[in-house]
């Protein structure tokens, strides 16, 4: 263990340079695609979240569940509309067969310290625990770690959000803890839960389980995976 020079215990000297932000860019794969969110996609976004989706999928979200009327539909486009201009997020619309089926956002970006979270994650029924939406979570680190060179990658959610719990550490995000009264939204508390990934677990073990997990040869015809991902 490293010490300093009054014989205390110190972390491990870097060789790090703060990197600089990255403009939103197209991530394509070979199931989906995530584009730069516009209003443009609002459209099939309400037939994904909305209209084909049940109103559970808002429950630990920050808006929704949206009426299916024409009032909801308006509440919607300005709630696509606030994604896409909120200079916080570096917001995403997830294509599967040219359709915009959902939205991820890359957030609390801090380029000095090379440290992101994805996070305001909406998924539509069709796109949820489907190859898509593993190889969505795949591009992000992919890019997070490779294509800005950063060092750590976090998972936020509510600590009762059992299937955002799970999804975390299926992808290879580790547990943290659990920040108590972090959060007030829709006028209840959140104890949040955290999880993270470092560029270490993606360059020794988890890029190499990504790709193994997403070759043609892993899957039947109908598609089905014959080995699960394993982060582990």
């Amino acid at each position: 263990m490293p010490v300093n020079e009054f014989d205390q215990p110190v972390g491990e000297s870097l060789d790090w340079a703060p990197r600089t932000a990255a403009p939103i860019e197209a991530m394509v794969g070979t199931h989906v695609r995530l584009v730069p969110l516009s209003a443009r996609h609002a459209e099939d976004l309400w037939q994904s979240l909305v209209l084909d989706s049940p109103d559970s999928l808002w429950t630990y979200l920050f808006s929704g569940p949206f009426e299916r009327t024409d009032v909801g539909r308006q509440a919607f486009d300005e709630y696509v509309e606030a994604i896409e201009a909120n200079p916080d997020f570096e917001a995403y619309c997830v294509e599967l067969d040219g359709k915009a089926l959902g939205h991820a956002c890359l957030m609390r970006d801090v380029p000095t310290m090379g440290v992101i979270e994805v996070g305001n994650i909406a998924l539509g029924e069709r796109l949820q625990r489907t190859t898509a939406a593993t190889e969505m979570i795949y591009l992000l680190a992919r890019n997070v770690f490779e294509g800005r060179g950063y060092r750590r990658f976090e998972w936020k959610c509510d600590s009762f959000n059992e299937p955002s719990r799970r999804a975390a550490e299926r992808f290879g995000f580790s547990y943290e803890g659990r920040f108590r009264q972090a959060v007030v939204y829709k006028g209840r508390n959140r104890d949040t839960d955290w999880f993270a990934m470092t560029d270490s677990d993606w360059h020794t073990r988890l890029r190499a389980s990504y790709d193994a997990w997403l070759e043609p040869t892993n899957f039947d015809a109908d598609g089905k995976q014959l080995n699960r991902l394993r982060t582990t």
